[in-house]
């Protein structure tokens, strides 16, 4: 990949040039240990705009479970393709 993403544009013209079919959301918990969840890449519009709900009751650090509810903002400036190929049988 050569050109330096930074825009939602360029998120979704990616996609489409890589067909794309899931995006993972990485971030750390408060000890820095990485953690994930994914979506469609037809809800990440929503993301960007919104933001995606999870539960952050069990990442350690984020939140006691009356305080549970988080959103993930995804910035496109972040974006990467993470090379894989589902194996051949």
């Amino acid at each position: 990949m050569n050109k330096q993403i930074k825009t939602k544009g360029d998120v979704f013209a990616t996609i489409e040039q890589y067909v794309v079919r899931f995006v993972r959301i990485w971030f750390t918990d408060i000890l820095g240990i990485p953690k994930s969840f994914a979506i469609n890449t037809s809800e990440l519009e929503g993301a960007f705009e919104e933001g995606m709900g999870f539960d952050g009751s069990s990442i350690e650090g984020f939140a006691r479970i009356h305080e549970s509810d988080m959103v993930a903002k995804p910035d496109p400036a972040t974006f990467q393709i993470i090379p894989w190929r589902q194996p051949r049988a």
